[in-house]
């Protein structure tokens, strides 16, 4: 085997987004069967996955060369391929300052990174550079015969680059392959260039071809060439490569050669962190003086008797010594100062900062410096749990800020520690199990039908994949087994499934490091260039040293935000949020009825129905409602035993009825007797069998984690240490294995805390001042118009009025005004931006307008044209001018017109403005009087054109008790309740409708129903559409039957239909009369003459028509002859309830 010698150096993992198919660890297992001991990883753009590379090429001791693949321009101005290797450090370095370079220089403006030669040369030390074969620039130029060029290109190289310079040859079966070597390797003697081979990978396996053909589709939706891959790109073992290049043995020694010089080492056992400047004394130093002053004044403020709380604060003054000593023995204290500097520096500048999240939370030294405003003490967290001795790992604060002013904290930490030293951090998306069906079956040409049904079996758990959707999902597994379809897709799909899909930013991940970012990873950046992005992910970023700072926006601290402001200014007021009374009676009746739309992470309706079993009557409660609306513990019957054991329903045990100890007692008190939390099971192992709190803490680790040896060796330390405090042995295993059971359900107790605290926020905001609350998370969803319907039924519900927009009143924003009426928000009108706003707002700061054509003469032109000026008339903008919408739209012209001509006028000052403000011309006001104003449905049908939503009134409002009767009274807001393939009749109004064709010429059509209660997608297939096309219109009721499911990727609820009719239809079979109930006073000529001419039009249906009237204090009935039965339609119920009321008309049904 040892005759044979060649090192793969040209290798695409799938960090290449647009041709790689090759994860890392599969790709270092298969070079090691392949008995290969080096190989270079050569992405396109990036070396995003090189941190990986060394992980797992040590693992296998394989030795990892650095590489990667660039576009260049030619002397041609061909695009071509260059790859270049790190053969040292110093080659390292160049390499990243490269790739930054090329990524920030995007060749206009596209997002293909090109470098030039120039960059090359200067950044030229300690790099090998393969000349990219017939892709390559020297390649090119070879295919298109310019000569000239050829020698000017290889003097570049050959000056700067020397003996570093190969000439890349490749045998795939591709284009050119055979006339580019004859040449090149004459110009290799003639030059005396040295010749490398490489094969160009892209896949794995020979077998893998197809799937990579349809990865090049999938990301490049048809418009890639793959003529220009073979499939002979994969990994070849070392004989078929020696076989291939047995003519030019050169080109494989090389590869040895390469192989050796290329040595580079990353330093994995080093922490690089920024450093906050202090004079005289050393950052541990200040840290400790800084944080016993504030604590001081802390436990001030928690005890006011001295005497009384003595043993209390020894414990803080305890604890906060504890917690310095850990801190500045893993020398970490700069982190604290520089997290608490920009707290502290956000909250002068009153941006809104969360109280904390995730195990951060559980820090007494945080808490003293305001980092976080969660007593760990009070709630009993371990900092272990965020910085344990015995286990050192980054400490990581996850920081929660104003959603819209996050980016001026970040841009305030740039600035403070040099925007060359600060980067935000690269996330990775990639194809998970559902997607990766749907795309492969799209690709292969299958039926959409056909895709979505096998798609939908996957399901909606976390980290699913489809492995181990085989073991879950019987139907999937029968599926695949019946169908060779079902199977050759899902075959397909699991090659493609893990693989990197796209790249992103992550939410809040920032990076400063100790000097430029640029030492440590290369860059790349956002469509403007403004924004550097590392191109190691977080977990990569960790394992080069660098420490992560997450700056996360909470969207919930913007509407707190935003809610206090109108409070402060409706109130005259100032009403702080941070130093609430968590035991507030009020606050918890509104929560015991579960009135929780719109208070953070307790709306959802499966949280409603958790709310009313547990009845909170506590903040404990909310932490544990938290912590128990998990898949885990409502799968595995913990929460009945919490809500039975809270009502004294079932006895309280700690933890087990059968296996139980008196010293479980204060840990699990507080949660009956169940274990709910992950520091209980901390707690519970130093208790119980004499752990410390660093080792208890790995303990839990290592049974989430579930590895069988870690776990011997746990379980053996658990006995012997509950052993030596006098426990037996059958009991200490039995708790051994609860902790281990229960562990899979636990929650982080200091996670839970913090979203609790935020959930009783905005709880009190809505129970105090529930006008101003619900203001500010109306502008919070003002884009979502979903959301915004089920915020209006909950304001109908809290009797708090909502008034439609108005030019003269409304803001940007969702606000109140003095009578407590929420006033729509002009930035919920659709298609009018900010500067229109701002310049209406501005513009009337002066003086209120009058009407449109004030308006119009006082609005810049260039702010404001027609189709916004509609948009204000169909909201309801101008209906305080109480002319109706129908008159002023149709007048608009005029006014256009009008304003057009007078501010031209005006400019020469032939004109005297305040006079034509004070006078409309009369015959705008002429035109007025003759337009008949527009039905109720023609109003609401240009209100939801303008705001997305019906707000006076709803097109289904009249029909409501008639649908009620098709649909048992079901709408479409109870769909929540529906089990998993329940069969249910809906309806509602059709808002929206698309009709998609699938490849093979199949039709889908996509409905939203709305009822003004929610909305719906309806998706009928192809036989289903054909049937029932014809009663699929706009602003058509229709009641349909069907199958509910949830997406639980947007997390909404869907139907597939089934049947469909729509309401006019529907009454020929339901309605048995109609009833008409007179006032004998208006009984004349004129309304029997109405009546004619209307039943005329609508005569010959199956109605019968039924007249009931008073006199004489007797009611009297009257039937009209069958030659007058109707056909009930929506036209004919409109007309009557207008001429007669709504009340005096009412349909009978069978």
């Amino acid at each position: 085997m040892n005759k044979f010698k060649f090192v793969h150096l040209k290798i695409h993992s799938d960090y290449s987004i647009i041709d790689g198919l090759i994860k890392i660890k599969k790709l270092i297992k298969t070079a090691k069967k392949l008995n290969f001991n080096s190989l270079a990883l050569t992405d396109l753009n990036g070396i995003y996955g090189i941190i990986k590379l060394y992980k797992y090429s040590y693992k296998y001791n394989i030795k990892p060369i650095i590489g990667v693949e660039l576009n260049i321009k030619n002397k041609i101005n061909n695009l071509s391929k260059l790859t270049i290797l790190a053969s040292n450090n110093i080659g390292y370095e160049n390499l990243k300052l490269i790739i930054t370079k090329v990524n920030k220089i995007n060749y206009k403006n596209l997002i293909v990174p090109i470098v030039n030669y120039n960059i090359l040369k200067k950044n030229n030390q300690g790099l090998i550079l393969l000349s990219g074969g017939c892709s390559g620039d020297i390649g090119n130029l070879i295919i298109n015969e310019n000569y000239d060029k050829i020698n000017y290109t290889l003097d570049f190289y050959q000056k700067y680059f020397n003996n570093n310079y190969y000439l890349e040859i490749m045998r795939t079966n591709r284009k050119n392959e055979e006339n580019y070597i004859n040449k090149v390797i004459k110009i290799s003697e003639n030059r005396n260039l040295p010749l490398v081979a490489t094969n160009d990978v892209c896949f794995l396996n020979k077998n893998d071809y197809k799937a990579h053909k349809i990865k090049l589709n999938i990301n490049n939706l048809n418009n890639v060439n793959t003529n220009e891959y073979s499939k002979n790109q994969f990994l070849r073992n070392k004989k078929d490569m020696c076989e291939i290049f047995k003519d030019i043995p050169e080109s494989l020694i090389n590869t040895i050669e390469i192989s050796k010089r290329c040595n580079v080492f990353i330093n994995f056992n080093k922490y690089f962190l920024p450093i906050f400047n202090i004079k005289k004394i050393t950052q541990s130093e200040y840290l400790n003086i800084k944080t016993k002053k504030k604590i001081e004044k802390k436990i001030k403020n928690i005890f006011y008797n001295f005497k009384i709380n003595i043993i209390k604060r020894c414990k803080y003054y305890k604890r906060i010594n504890k917690e310095l000593k850990i801190i500045n023995k893993i020398k970490f204290s700069n982190y604290f100062l520089i997290v608490n500097e920009f707290i502290k520096w956000a909250k002068k500048k009153k941006i809104t900062v969360g109280p904390g999240r995730g195990s951060g939370t559980s820090s007494l030294v945080a808490y003293s410096l305001n980092i976080i405003d969660i007593d760990p003490v009070e709630f009993n967290l371990i900092f272990e749990r965020f910085l344990n001795p015995e286990r050192i790992i980054m400490p990581d604060f996850d920081i929660d800020f104003c959603i819209e002013k996050r980016d001026i904290v970040i841009k305030h930490v740039k600035k403070m520690y040099g925007y060359n030293s600060v980067s935000q951090i690269i996330t990775f998306g990639t194809l998970t199990a559902r997607a990766a069906i749907r795309d492969v079956g799209r690709i292969l040409g299958y039926s959409y039908n056909f895709v979505d049904r096998i798609a939908k079996l996957v399901p909606f758990d976390f980290g699913i994949t489809l492995k181990k959707t085989f073991n879950i999902e019987p139907l999937f597994l029968k599926a695949y087994k019946e169908n060779v379809e079902v199977k050759s897709l899902i075959d397909m799909a699991c090659k493609l499934e893990g693989i990197i899909r796209n790249i992103g930013k992550h939410a809040g991940g920032i990076v400063i490091s100790p000097n430029k970012i640029t030492n440590f990873t290369p860059l790349f950046f956002d469509l403007n260039n403004k924004n550097s992005i590392t191109q190691f992910d977080k977990d990569d970023i960790a394992k080069i040293g660098l420490i992560k700072f997450d700056f996360l926006g909470l969207k919930t601290l913007s509407i707190i935000d935003l809610a206090i402001k109108m409070i402060n200014i409706n109130f005259k007021t100032k009403i702080s949020i941070s130093n609430l009374n968590f035991n507030d009676i009020k606050v918890f009746k509104t929560l015991k009825k579960a009135n929780t739309t719109a208070i953070f992470q307790l709306e959802s309706n499966g949280m409603k129905d958790l709310i009313r079993k547990i009845k909170p009557n506590c903040f404990n409660d909310i932490v544990a409602l938290i912590a128990l609306f998990r898949p885990g513990p409502l799968q595995s019957g913990m929460v009945q035993n919490y809500i039975n054991r809270k009502h004294g329903k079932e006895k309280i045990a700690y933890p087990d009825i059968k296996y139980q100890h008196k010293c479980l007692k204060p840990i699990l008190k507080s949660t009956y007797g169940i274990i709910l939390y992950q520091e209980q099971v901390i707690e519970i192992s130093k208790t119980f069998s004499n752990y410390n709190l660093g080792s208890a803490d790995i303990l839990l680790r290592a049974m989430s984690k579930k590895k069988p040896k870690d776990m011997i060796n746990e379980k053996d330390n658990f006995q012997k240490g509950s052993i030596s405090k006098g426990i037996k042995k059958e009991l200490s295993i039995k708790i051994f294995n609860l902790l281990n059971k229960f562990v899979g359900y636990g929650f982080n107790k200091s996670h839970s805390v913090a979203y609790s605290i935020i959930s009783y926020q905005t709880l009190w905001l809505k129970t105090y001042y529930p006008v101003e609350f619900m203001a500010s998370f109306m502008t919070s969803e003002m884009q979502n118009t979903q959301k915004l319907i089920n915020l209006l039924n909950e304001c109908k519900q809290m009797k708090i009025n909502i008034l439609p927009p108005d030019i003269n009143k409304s803001i940007y924003n969702f606000h109140v005004d003095k009578k407590k009426n929420i006033i729509w928000g002009m930035g919920a009108i659709k298609g009018i931006g900010e500067s229109t706003i701002e310049h209406i707002i501005k513009t009337r700061k002066k003086k209120k307008f009058k009407n449109l054509f004030d308006f119009c003469m006082r609005i810049k032109k260039k702010k404001i044209n027609r189709r916004i000026l509609e948009k204000l008339i169909f909201s309801g903008s101008f209906d305080f001018t109480k002319k109706n919408r129908s008159a002023l739209y149709y007048i608009l012209n005029d006014i256009i017109e009008i304003t057009d001509y007078y501010l031209k006028y005006i400019k020469i000052g032939q004109i005297n403005i305040f006079k034509l403000l004070n006078k409309l011309p009369n015959e705008i006001i002429n035109k007025y009087k003759k337009f008949t104003p527009w039905v109720n449905q023609l109003i609401l049908e240009k209100e939801y054109d303008a705001l997305g939503l019906f707000l006076t009134k709803h097109p289904i409002n009249q029909y409501i008790e008639e649908i009620k009767y098709y649909t048992g009274g079901s709408f479409l807001k109870n769909l929540c309740l529906t089990k998993k393939g329940e069969i249910k009749i809906i309806s509602g109004l059709v808002v929206f409708y698309k009709i998609v064709c699938s490849k093979n010429g199949k039709y889908i059509c996509i409905i939203i129903l709305d009822d003004q209660t929610y909305r719906v997608e309806i998706i009928l297939f192809n036989k289903i559409f054909e049937k029932y096309k014809k009663f699929i219109k706009k602003n058509n009721i229709l009641i349909i039957s069907g199958e509910i499911f949830l997406d639980n990727f947007k997390n909404i609820y869907k139907m597939n239909a089934y049947e469909i009719i729509d309401i006019n239809n529907i009454r020929q079979k339901y309605i048995n009369k109609l009833v008409i109930f007179l006032n004998v006073n208006n009984i004349n000529n004129k309304l029997l003459s109405y009546l004619y001419k209307l039943f005329k039009k609508n005569q010959f249906g199956n109605t019968p028509i039924y007249f009931y009237y008073k006199k004489n204090n007797i009611t009297f009935k009257l039937i009209c002859n069958k030659y007058w039965n109707i056909k009930i339609n929506n036209l004919i119920l409109i007309k009557l309830r207008e001429y007669f009321g709504y009340n005096n008309i009412k349909l009978s049904f069978h």
